[in-house]
């Protein structure tokens, strides 16, 4: 139907926590979402008006910011790298916490060596990774990977990384040490600013219901 909501999910770590949110505001895909052999991309829910699409991280803020969904999950990091206008951010869930933050080789970090006005940082986040260390007086020339992070140093490509961390544990085994947070990071509700103001009769009862929800969750923790 034309005017069926999209809500945007990510794969990846934030699903997990975000499925059970979501059954408690009354919105629960179709037994196909779940079933690992299923390729597709877009279910149906409960709800003979909204569907729901599984994609990327990255991906689920680039749909809603452009209204190709109108709402959806996401960690706060990836609404920081992208900073997209049109993309409204009202409700803190509560869930998927960890920080984004600099790695660097055991051993440079123990050197204590003042750091350079130009530095290399492997990252995928990098106008998150320019923006820190412009306040710092630092040039960053960020090397743009998806995924591996922790094998740039090792194989020289970068001296330092920018890098999700929970807890720690991938760095350390690849011999690397958290030097400083840049930012911490949980999952937020995100929905198009237009299409709020064009149809906030549906959108609106859903912010109201993740925002209840979310205060929940925090008195009970």
């Amino acid at each position: 139907m034309a005017d069926t909501l999209i809500f945007a999910v990510p794969k990846g770590r934030i699903l997990d926590d975000a499925l059970p949110v979501l059954e408690r505001v009354g919105i629960m895909p179709a037994a196909e979402f779940h079933d690992p052999k299923n390729r597709s991309l877009r279910f149906g829910t409960n709800r003979a008006d909204m569907d729901i699409i599984r994609v990327r991280a990255f991906d689920v803020a680039t749909f809603v910011a452009h209204g190709a969904a109108q709402i959806g999950i996401v960690g706060s990091d990836v609404i920081d790298e992208f900073d997209y206008s049109d993309l409204y951010a009202p409700v803190d869930l509560n869930f998927g916490h960890c920080r984004l933050s600099v790695a660097e080789p055991a051993d440079e970090a123990a050197s204590n060596q003042p750091r350079p006005s130009h530095i290399r940082v492997a990252t995928k986040y990098p106008n998150i990774t320019r923006r820190y260390f412009e306040r710092q007086g630092v040039q960053a020339e960020c090397v743009k990977l998806n995924g591996a992070m922790e094998l740039a140093p090792s194989l020289g490509l970068s001296r330092r990384i920018v890098d999700l961390v929970e807890s720690g544990r991938t760095l350390k085994d690849n011999g690397l040490v958290e030097t400083e947070v840049i930012t911490q990071v949980s999952a937020r509700l995100i929905v198009n600013r237009a299409a709020l103001k064009k149809d906030h009769a549906r959108l609106g009862p859903l912010m109201s219901a993740f925002r209840d929800l979310a205060a929940e969750r925090r008195q009970a923790a």
